[in-house]
């Protein structure tokens, strides 16, 4: 089952990293890497087309306290939610406590090992504070780099399911799983 999640007053920190909650004053750096061809599609939802846009985004970021904002230097690169994993996907899983993670990172600090860092801390948060029974993480299958940040994180390949896309059309995608005991 879905276990609840409050994200309002965490703040947790790595080497290069800090993971808050968002402000509205994130909204220009939010704006900034979410309007990029290219970034949004590969987890599942069409770029920003306007500042708007991006500001009811954000809105529903601060309200339903979940998602953190990924923070470099002061600015917001990305962002990392804490979502519901798909019960009716997993009925297996319903006696476990779990949640889903997603996340997306602007184009402009791809390929620097910064996501696969933010990852380990939340999944650190999630099973030590929260105490979370398990944790998954969903891609489609035609996203590598987002694999790579899974299997650096220590997920095993769960069970092959079909996602809706940016386009609303169904894709091929890969649950991946890091149970409690095998944590570390």
């Amino acid at each position: 089952m879905n276990a609840d999640i409050d994200l309002s007053n965490v703040i947790l920190k790595t080497e290069r990293l800090t993971l808050r909650p968002w402000k509205e004053t994130d909204l220009d750096d939010f704006y900034e890497y979410a309007s990029v061809e290219g970034v949004g599609v590969m987890a599942g939802w069409n770029r920003h087309t306007s500042i708007m846009e991006s500001k009811t985004i954000l809105d529903r970021f601060i309200a339903n306290k979940r998602t953190f904002a990924v923070e470099k230097n002061g600015k917001v690169i990305g962002s990392l939610g804490v979502e519901q994993y798909f019960e009716r996907l997993f009925p297996e899983l319903d006696s476990l406590k779990g949640r889903a993670i997603g996340y997306i990172l602007s184009k402009d600090y791809w390929g620097k090992g910064l996501m696969p860092e933010a990852v380990k801390e939340v999944i650190k948060y999630l099973f030590e504070e929260v105490k979370l029974d398990f944790i998954m993480i969903t891609c489609y299958k035609d996203n590598p780099q987002s694999r790579r940040v899974i299997e650096k994180n220590g997920l095993s390949l769960y069970k092959e399911i079909e996602l809706p896309s940016a386009s609303g059309k169904l894709k091929e995608s890969y649950a991946f799983i890091l149970r409690k005991e095998n944590y570390k």
